[in-house]
């Protein structure tokens, strides 16, 4: 018989069983997949509730709403000056710290101690370093100097410079003379104003103050006075006018919102000016300063001097760690000499301009000072350096000019280093952050009656000494942290020195044809909208005036 195929039912079986065992094989991939799917819902939707349980991520302080890519730096240009714009921003938000963008700039504005002290203090490394500004880079030569360049090993190594080398006791007290000279020399000046029948008695407060500190900082730097030959009452000529001019414009733009400092590929078209008014003020400067630089490179270089009489002299004698070359170059001397210009005659002349007028206006505090000064002193000598620690009413009138009246509306910015939460704030990396001056100083929420001056508030009792920094930053005069400013002794001298002689010397009212001082601020700065114009006339023994004029 003939050999069968096999069954075709078995054959069906198989494929039928091949088919039942794909189906399951299917249905558990199916079932597979939507339990990995069900189990990633159900994971994000936990991760979901998490979060939701964690506190919020910090946003932003408050601020305008920007536009793309520009920010609100078309509507600063519009509201000049630019400071003025944010604090009022500030005021109508109602908040003590304000984000603006400028640009791709986050600007951060500050009015709170508490979080000032955040940023000085508690985040002092984190906002160690100085943002770029075209104003800057011009004025320290490409980021050369100390206060403006930003943290690295420029900064440390000019750090040194200046706070073991320049700044330090040992220069302080052998350049004590030439800070007497200039003393004595302010008063002098002042009484050959009262003395000539064209001025009556009249003399320019603030002429009278800038040039003081010129002369002071010009004196300690270049062993000398003026420039030219002065004026013939005593009083500074063209060329010291003109240098004041240049260093006072360089403090008016310095950080002064340009354009080019947030959109920086449009500084090459300077729309707002700022690049060519700030190289302008540095060549009138460097005019100046360029030709005794370069000679006393040269005496030192051919061994025509010896010693060291000044800085110019010290900053050129500095050596490498190896003592085998000059530690300086030529770029940075300039450029330090000139920040060391700008940090001096600004805030003593404009506080001592400010608390003069304030006090004419208000006559018991004025006579309040000069009995401190008859009390301390005594009215048969000028007031001198070694009685400054026990003025403290004196530097209470001053503590409470700078917290009014700074000339600065900011302190110099900080940059953040890295994305931080400061108060519950969210400062990105890359932020600029400025402390305000006046919103610091006026804050009523700090001071009682914060517009009145008040010296009396500083003065916790007889036996504690005033200071004029603050360290808990309900004020800023001089700031504090890594960036601080480490000519404290210094700065804080000079106006001391500067108030108490014309207070001692002379009497001060309005002048005659008027009952009152305009304390009106000006548009540019928070300086007086007006020159101090004021009458004098000699409070001492006239043998004092006869003293220094013979000297």
């Amino acid at each position: 018989m003939a050999r069968q195929d096999p069954s075709p039912t078995l054959t069906t079986q198989a494929a039928s069983q091949y088919l039942i065992l794909m189906k399951i094989e299917q249905s558990l991939n199916n079932e597979l997949v939507s339990f990995l799917a069900l189990s990633l819902v159900s994971l994000l939707f936990l991760k979901l509730i998490s979060i939701n349980k964690r506190s919020p991520s910090p946003l932003l302080p408050p601020g305008p709403t920007a536009y793309p890519v520009v920010g609100s730096l078309p509507e600063m240009l519009l509201k000049k000056p630019a400071f003025r714009w944010i604090h009022n921003l500030m005021q109508k938000l109602n908040t003590e710290i304000a984000c603006i963008r400028l640009g791709s700039v986050h600007v951060i504005a500050v009015t709170s101690p508490e979080l000032s002290r955040d940023f000085l203090k508690k985040h002092d490394a984190i906002f160690a370093s100085r943002p770029e500004a075209v104003s800057a880079r011009l004025i320290s030569n490409g980021y050369l100097t100390l206060a403006f360049s930003p943290a690295g090993e420029q900064w440390k190594k000019m750090r040194k410079v200046m706070v073991s080398e320049v700044l330090s006791m040992r220069v302080f007290r052998s350049l004590h003379a030439k800070r007497c000279e200039e003393a004595d020399h302010l008063v002098r000046y002042v009484y050959d104003q009262c003395n000539n029948p064209l001025q009556n008695g009249v003399v320019n407060v603030r002429d009278a103050a800038r040039h003081y500190c010129a002369n002071l900082i010009r004196k300690m730097v270049f062993g000398e006075r003026f420039f030219g030959i002065g004026a013939e009452d005593g009083g500074p000529g063209t060329e010291e006018r003109e240098h004041v001019d240049g260093l006072f414009t360089l403090l008016l733009f310095l950080y002064g919102f340009a354009i080019a400092d947030f959109i920086p590929w449009l500084e090459v078209f300077d729309f707002d000016g700022h690049k060519r008014i700030v190289k302008n003020a540095i060549k009138n400067v460097r005019k100046y300063h360029d030709p005794p630089i370069n000679k006393r490179m040269k005496m030192w270089q051919l061994g025509l001097k010896s010693e060291e009489d000044d800085i110019l002299d010290l900053l050129i004698n500095l050596k490498s760690p190896d003592h085998t070359e000059p530690l300086l170059s030529v770029r940075e001397i300039t450029a330090q000499i000139i920040e060391i210009m700008i940090a001096t005659v600004d805030n003593p002349s404009n506080a001592t301009e400010w608390a003069l007028a304030e006090m004419i206006n208000q006559p018991d505090i004025l006579a309040k000072a000069c009995q401190e000064l008859d009390r301390v002193v005594g009215k048969d000598r000028l007031v001198e350096e070694s009685d400054i620690p026990n003025l403290n009413y004196i530097k209470a009138c001053l503590k409470e000019s700078f917290r009014i009246h700074p000339l600065s509306p900011f302190n110099v910015p900080h940059i953040s280093s890295k994305d931080v939460d400061v108060g519950g704030y969210f400062i990105p990396k890359g932020s600029h952050v400025l402390l305000s001056r006046p919103g610091l100083g006026r804050n009523p929420r700090v001071w009682d009656e914060p517009l009145k001056f008040k010296p009396e508030r500083h003065i916790v009792d007889e036996s504690s000494e005033v200071k004029l920094v603050d360290q808990e930053l309900r004020m800023l005069s001089f700031s504090t942290g890594r960036r601080g400013c480490p000519g404290y002794l210094l700065g804080s001298t000079i106006s001391t020195m500067l108030l108490a002689r014309l207070i001692q010397a002379f009497r001060w009212k309005p002048p005659l044809d008027t009952d009152i001082i305009d304390l009106a601020e000006s548009g540019h700065n928070l300086g007086l909208a007006k020159p101090l114009i004021a009458h004098a006339m000699p409070r001492l023994d006239s043998q004092i005036y006869k003293q220094i004029i013979s000297n």
